[in-house]
């Protein structure tokens, strides 16, 4: 591998990246043109394969039966497949091929699925490459309220941003008393295509990246063997379907761009018009979104949120060409609080002020959920397989749980708990497994001491994790200015090796980039 070679176009691509950012940034009106030769380029294809090949759906194959392993195992290898769709789209013969639909269980929702599409590799590729060249234009655009699937932002900046919001300001209690919580019906199913390239017509103006954006919307849906033609939405599952929703949806951003920050606006701009509203008696309506999630944090009376929540279903309705859910868009008083992100956000006093304050909470809902899915997996009757078989299925949900949660106040009991609890289950499993051995046996042969006074359960190469190793945490709110990699204001000046990887993370091979 050329690692010199590696480095300098890695780079070259974060640059491209960055200068399409600073452009679209410094001209809120520009227009791109010309920008089907970088989708081509043989870099950005190169360097679209590296990030499909970090990802495991690339072992996925999509209505063509192919994945990553039969690619790099043909004779052209990796370098012939990327060169042939290259002239494919050189030469406009390039056509994306329908998605295969798979419905996946709803976690809580017996009975109910959401749909997910899987494109051929070839059009993730090919939809990889165009997101690299789209993203930093339409990022310019975007709202720093705006949280999903937006680079360096997560679903824990969106529940910080709202606790902030809920918290006490050197003027007193936080006025917001009402939230509206949001939910469209079928949002991804429902994106109409005309709205949608319109929206996308007011930054891109090269007719070959708009005629192969359409051509991914148009392309279809294979279910158990139909074919269903796309006449709205957006197919979950496609690498740029995440971004073609953000641009969508960015007029719901919009609408509340009085008491919400700009893009590149600064923040205390939009405190001085809230406070202006506020000192005239006036609400005022502040929005966090994560992609079609979002609440609406309510300054004011419960009549003004019901007004606002009125107004809203027929803005969504005239500009979006969407219904909102009337059993699912719900007001709810900030002190009883609601569910958001997998969180319990309510405002409440703090223990030692007694002030009220912005908390996040496990709700006892998701716990259950938790407590549901290990009792499956520990389940008396399914003792089969091996104690390390058990503890490897075990170890990546409590992981990922205790990583999720370990923000929540009270996390701290709520893990401990379940620690006690999960021993108690393979303690049981261990017992309806070995009949004949004695339970003191059992925990001398399948216990180890992980600290002074803590033991777990462990066989071969496996030790179960503890929902309560590593603490708890305070997430900190990054406020509105959080670095994307490209917005060299707040990085700034670049450092290669901290950006590519931490950001961008992606590495080339020297053989690719010829």
């Amino acid at each position: 591998m050329n690692t010199t070679s590696a480095k300098v176009n890695t780079e070259a691509i974060l640059n491209m990246q960055s200068k399409l950012y600073r452009w679209s940034r410094n001209e809120p009106e520009k227009v791109f043109f010309d920008l089907f030769n970088l989708v081509c380029d043989r870099r950005m294809l190169a360097h679209a394969w590296s990030q499909l090949c970090r990802n495991q759906g690339s072992r996925t194959p999509g209505i063509d039966g192919m994945h990553r392993r039969k690619i790099e195992e043909q004779q052209r290898g990796v370098e012939g497949f990327l060169e042939e769709i290259r002239e494919e789209l050189r030469n406009g013969t390039y056509r994306p091929q329908p998605v295969k639909q798979r419905l996946i269980p709803k976690p809580g929702k017996p009975g109910k699925y959401r749909p997910l599409g899987i494109p051929t590799l070839k059009d993730r590729l090919v939809q990889m490459a165009l997101k690299n060249v789209l993203e930093p234009i339409f990022e310019a655009d975007f709202y720093p309220t705006s949280y999903g699937f937006r680079r360096g932002r997560s679903t824990l900046d969106a529940l910080a941003m709202i606790q902030k919001q809920l918290h006490p300001t050197l003027a007193g209690e936080s006025a917001v008393q009402y939230i509206i919580e949001g939910d469209i019906k079928g949002c991804f199913d429902n994106i109409d295509h005309h709205l949608l390239m319109d929206a996308v017509r007011k930054r891109i103006g090269d007719s070959k990246v708009l005629r192969l954006i359409l051509a991914f919307l148009k392309a279809g849906i294979m279910a158990e063997g139909n074919l269903r033609h796309s006449i709205a939405g957006t197919p979950q599952g496609g690498i740029i379907s995440p971004l073609l929703a953000n641009v969508y949806l960015t007029a719901l951003d919009a609408r509340y761009k009085r008491w919400t920050p700009g893009p590149n606006e600064p923040t205390f701009r939009a405190f001085g018009r809230r406070n202006w509203d506020k000192k005239h008696g006036r609400p005022c309506f502040y929005m966090i979104r994560y992609a079609d999630d979002f609440v609406i944090l309510v300054s004011g009376t419960q009549a003004d949120a019901e007004r606002e929540k009125a107004a809203l279903a027929e803005f969504v309705r005239e500009t979006l060409g969407m219904e909102l859910s009337e059993e699912k868009t719900l007001i709810t008083r900030a002190d009883e609080g609601f569910n958001f992100l997998g969180y319990r956000v309510i405002k409440e006093p703090a223990l030692t002020t007694g002030t009220r304050v912005g908390k996040l909470r496990i709700p006892q809902e998701k716990l259950q959920l938790l407590r549901d899915r290990l009792k499956g997996l520990t389940d008396r009757s399914q003792t089969g397989k091996s104690l390390e078989d058990l503890i490897s299925e075990l170890n990546p949900i409590i992981a990922g749980w205790r990583n999720y949660y370990r923000y929540a106040v009270g996390a701290s009991r709520d893990f401990d708990e379940m620690d006690h609890w999960l021993w108690e289950r393979i303690r049981l499993w261990l017992n309806k497994k070995h009949r004949r051995v004695t339970g003191k046996e059992c925990r001398r042969r399948y216990t180890r001491q992980i600290k002074a006074s803590r033991y777990t359960w462990g066989s071969g190469k496996e030790t179960l994790q503890l929902f309560t190793a590593g603490g708890t945490k305070r997430y900190k709110c990054k406020g509105t200015r959080i670095s994307n990699g490209w917005n060299d204001e707040i990085d700034g000046v670049r450092q290669y090796g901290e950006v590519c990887r931490a950001i961008s993370g992606y590495t080339l091979t020297g053989t690719l980039l010829r």
